[in-house]
């Protein structure tokens, strides 16, 4: 999967999303993608949570076959900022 990928699919399933904080993902030289109560953007703005994550590691969280906690531990992704804002997206993924 690759950036855009992910972004058309976060675009697309936005209207589904009740998103109240901001939160960014950090995919490095790929770029970042902020969702926030506005919707899904590329702004490199702050933000309440970043994740820093491969866009491969990203595209595995999206679809199911990287655990958030297990990433964490191993890892995968690393959290800044509140992180109470990514435990909400825990909850954002399994619908």
């Amino acid at each position: 999967m690759t950036f855009e990928d992910i972004i058309a699919l976060m675009r697309a399933g936005s209207e589904k999303m009740t998103f109240a904080d901001r939160l960014k993902f950090d995919c490095g030289t790929d770029g970042v993608i902020l969702l926030s109560p506005d919707g899904v953007s590329q702004d490199d703005t702050d933000a309440d949570c970043t994740i820093k994550i491969t866009t491969e590691n990203l595209g595995k969280l999206l679809k199911g076959k990287l655990n958030p906690m297990t990433g964490v531990m191993m890892g995968k992704l690393k959290v800044s900022g509140n992180p109470a804002v990514a435990l909400k997206l825990a909850d954002v993924l399994k619908r």
